[in-house]
């Protein structure tokens, strides 16, 4: 198991595809950022999920804060980012970084 620091942060980004997205498409998109995002100082693990009602989580574990901001500040800018974004239907997008506070 990894070591998680004190300072570890969770970012999560919650969507909704666009209607005439598949899961398998969206899927690979992702996949295309698995460089850059593994990459990223701080990373510790990503993790991606679809609930039921549609709705995706994409979950990041960061060493610290000025690690997940750092890596949200560039990730639009890389080359799979437009691609990747414009999967995702608008209005639905919410971004949020948190301390983690228990891990098991």
């Amino acid at each position: 198991m990894t070591q998680i620091p004190s300072t570890a942060v969770v970012e999560t980004v919650r969507f909704k595809l666009k209607p005439d997205v598949t899961d398998a498409e969206f899927i690979a998109l992702s996949k295309a950022s698995r460089d850059f995002v593994a990459n990223c100082t701080g990373f510790l693990e990503r993790r991606l999920s679809k609930a039921e009602d549609g709705t995706w989580t994409d979950y990041a574990l960061w060493r610290d804060m000025d690690s997940a901001q750092a890596a949200a500040a560039q990730f639009p800018k890389q080359p799979f980012a437009a691609a990747l974004m414009g999967a995702m239907q608008e209005g639905t997008e919410t971004m949020t970084h948190a301390d983690l506070n228990w891990h098991m």
